[in-house]
């Protein structure tokens, strides 16, 4: 079976100003003269998704958010609908992120409903999966990693644009990563799961790593049976960095 493209997505959390959009255009330009195997992403906060999207109009660089209401729209105040996400220029969005599982208490049935809503406003999910250290240490993340797949992943997904990103919590931020062997046993783990929810037609929905992911590193954990790109926090932002965890790809 053919091997998609592999995504390249940089979350930017709660970073980034209106000045740091020269960055983007520095990425921008960079890839315009390079030869490039992926595909690329930027998430920023939302109050830069419209300029960035203008910023990086007619490059590859397709623009994300970072979480989205389960509802259209409403009375939810401080919330922003798939559809408000799409209607600034994104074309993707990141759901069921650690920090928003840890620090906001999203369950899997939340970032399922969230991640419904975004394909139905035309958004393609990235859905976040992961284990925290006491899982890891206490042999449970294979199995935690398989329920939230599980769990997270509607049925509406079927057919439809995606991806599952897997980000042991434990290594996000922390400059640590699993071993090389860990992740594949992950990423194996997370595919078959994906193919029991949603059958084989998801055998080439990409899988993305996420984790302290770094350009020294990038290149052995790109070159992993069944990851199918990078979830890059902090190193995308800078154009520099990023570019080079592209170029690994």
């Amino acid at each position: 079976m053919m091997q998609a493209p592999k995504l390249i997505a940089g979350n930017w959390k709660m970073n980034g100003l209106a000045a740091d959009l020269a960055e983007v255009s520095l990425l921008v330009d960079s890839l315009s003269k390079a030869a490039v195997n992926c595909r690329v992403a930027l998430c920023p906060p939302s109050t830069l998704i419209a300029r960035m999207a203008e910023t990086a109009d007619g490059s590859i660089v397709e623009i994300g958010g970072q979480d989205c209401s389960a509802e259209a729209k409403g009375a939810f105040t401080g919330d922003t609908s798939a559809a408000m996400l799409a209607d600034a220029g994104a074309t993707l969005v990141i759901v069921g992120h650690s920090e928003r599982r840890q620090g906001h208490g999203e369950d899997d049935a939340t970032v399922a409903a969230k991640a419904e809503a975004a394909s139905k406003a035309g958004l393609a999910p990235i859905v976040c999966v992961g284990e925290t250290l006491q899982q890891r240490e206490t042999g449970q993340a294979v199995e935690v990693v398989r329920r939230q797949v599980m769990q997270s992943l509607p049925l509406a997904l079927s057919g439809q644009s995606f991806a599952v990103a897997y980000e042991p919590v434990w290594a996000i931020g922390t400059g640590l990563t699993p071993t090389l062997a860990q992740i594949e046993e992950v990423h194996r783990a997370v595919r078959r799961a994906m193919i029991e929810r949603l059958g084989l037609g998801v055998a080439v929905v990409p899988i993305l790593y996420g984790g302290s992911v770094k350009p020294d590193n990038a290149a052995e954990i790109l070159a992993v049976p069944e990851v199918g790109g990078a979830l890059v926090g902090g190193a995308s932002l800078k154009a520099a960095d990023f570019l080079a965890i592209i170029r690994a790809a």
